[in-house]
This record gives C-alpha cells, structure tokens and sequence, in this order.
C-alpha cells in the first residue's frame, strides 16, 4: 500500500515530540504538558479548548478564556514555538462588517481556519441560545463578524481549509436546549458564509461505547490522499459523569459526508492527571490539529478537564493506517 500523503503546506517550527520508545499508542502526549496552565492570565480562571495556526512564521491563536464569573470570552494569542505564549490581555472586539449581530453574550470553543488568505474563526456563539458564530481577520488584530450561520441550537462549527465543490463547508452538530443529546455530525454548504443550506448527515453517536452519548468534530479536517482526515471527541454517560475522548475518521474526499473509515476505539482518552482532575474531570477535546506537509507530522491541541491545554503528537501514516486495520462504519 502505498504510504498515505497530507495535501498542506510545510511547517518548519511544528511543535514536535519523538514517540517515547516502547509507545503502542498512535497517538502520544508531550512530555511538557500542559502547555498552558491554569491562571493565564489575572481575570481568568482558565484557558482551553482553543484553536492555533501558524501565523508570519510563528504561531496565533483564538483562545477560549474563562473568568472568574465562568463566563467565556475569546482572546487572541501569540507564540514564537508554539508552546510559550502570550494572550491579550483585552477579549476580542468583533466589528460588525457583513452582518447585523446583537452584542456579544459569550463565546466558547474557537476553531481557526485558513482559506486563502483569510483567517476564518467560528465558535459557539450565544444567540438566545447557543449557535455557530462567524467572524474573519488577516492580522488577529481586527476581527469582522458575519451573520450567524445556523439556528439555535448548535455547537463545534468546523470549517474545511478549502472550498468543495466551489462552496464552503461546514461540520456542526445540532443540539437541543438541554446537554446536547442529539449528537450527531453534519455538513452543511455554503456560497459566501452567510447562507448556508445542503445539509447531509455525516455521522452519528453509539457506533461504540466510548461515543454513545454524543460526538463533534474537532480540528479543520485535514486534506489527505485517502480522504479528509477528521479527529472528533466523542462521550460516553457512566456511573461517574460523563467522560470526553479523541476518535478519527476519513471522509470522502468529494463528498464528505459520505464515512470512508471511523475508529471503533478512542484513540486519546483522559488518563493524564491533568485530564482526570480540573474544573469538569476527564475531558480530552481536541481543537487543532496542525499538519505540516513535508513529513506527514501532526501536531494537536486539546482541551483538558475544561481548564488546561495541552498537546499531543501523531504521524498521519499511522493514524490512517489504523484506521483502515480498526474501522466500523
């Protein structure tokens, strides 16, 4: 079989760990971990599930930044190697540009994806309820939000890095007003991220145990020979409270929403002290995932109990190798 390839640009300062020696796993976290703290900066309690991208030869990120009163807010940072950073001490400002949108109530949850030469953010947005949020910059320093793209209720708005089939696409996952217990993953088109409609159901929850409560797409997918490579959470209800995980699946290529392959096991689950213990315990949620294109290596920033991040490693090779030999579609 001939050795699958990742269709995106080289990142020569990719945050990168070896696999430590005897590692089974596909998937290993950095030894450095958490990257960011609790107490980043004074009025916050916390930051995580945020979203990075290589930026003017360094790293910039959205970042989901929880004060003191649990609110959430979206500030901006900055980091040279990916690993130390720097926030703004103020939340984004957004500017209304192509939409009319009411004041900002809050926003959690951040993706990062570039198209073009345009940085496109979407987060769960509150619009009398959660929604999926829309807003774009080129410097991370002014941002202009968009209408909406969806309904309440709604949350994990993931943008592909390029147009399908001339139009933009979207992964998201329709909820209700309750713990989101619908669960399911769909895709949705649209021609100039504002109206959006072709919606396809691409994948649902309870094809294993580890994700029979819900699942969200995670990271922007990643443009691979064999197909867009997705890593996802997904949740399972036990005796404790619910526990978050990190799956993957290869979605076709042309028609993403039609599953090539789904891993039938976790392949990140909460082990780690600071993925058991924090704020809400036992949480893996992953949000970026950097793939740089000359070795295949990636890069993923997650989430940890709702008060951390942190990072992980893994080859693009073996992960869709293991999801060939452990698929259950």
């Amino acid at each position: 079989m001939k050795k699958p390839t990742i269709h995106s640009a080289p990142i020569p300062n990719l945050p990168w760990e070896p696999k430590p020696e005897g590692c089974l796993d596909i998937v290993w976290r950095y030894s450095g971990n958490p990257v960011i703290d609790r107490r980043p900066l004074p009025q916050a309690t916390a930051i995580y599930n945020s979203a990075v991208v290589p930026f003017e030869g360094e790293f910039a990120g959205v970042f989901r930044t929880e004060y003191k009163d649990r609110m959430q807010h979206l500030h901006t940072g900055r980091s040279k190697d990916g690993l130390s950073w720097e926030f703004h001490p103020q939340e984004i400002r957004l500017n209304a540009g192509a939409g009319e949108c009411d004041d900002f109530e809050y926003g959690y949850d951040p993706r990062v994806t570039r198209i073009d030469d345009v940085y496109w953010v979407t987060w769960c947005n509150g619009f009398h309820g959660p929604t999926i949020g829309v807003a774009r910059t080129k410097d991370f320093r002014e941002f202009e939000q968009l209408e909406n793209a969806f309904l309440p209720y709604n949350r994990n708005g993931v943008l592909f890095p390029r147009k399908i089939n001339g139009r933009f696409a979207m992964l998201s996952r329709p909820s209700d007003t309750g713990h989101t217990p619908f669960g399911d993953i769909f895709y949705s088109e649209s021609p100039d991220m504002e109206f959006w409609g072709r919606h396809r159901h691409v994948m649902g929850k309870g094809l294993s145990w580890w994700q029979e409560k819900k699942i969200g797409a995670g990271p922007s997918p990643i443009e691979t020979s064999e197909g867009w490579l997705l890593f996802y959470h997904g949740v399972i209800g036990t005796c404790n409270g619910l526990v978050y995980s990190m799956g993957a699946a290869l979605l076709d290529l042309d028609q993403p929403w039609r599953v090539i392959a789904r891993t039938n096991q976790a392949i990140l689950m909460p082990e780690a002290p600071y993925e058991t213990t924090g704020f809400v315990p036992n949480v893996v949620f992953p949000v970026t995932a950097l793939a740089d294109g000359a070795t295949g290596r990636i890069a993923i920033y997650y989430g940890a109990a709702d008060t951390f991040s942190a990072l992980a490693f893994c080859h693009a090779a073996e992960v869709i190798e293991f999801l060939h030999a452990n698929s259950k579609v």
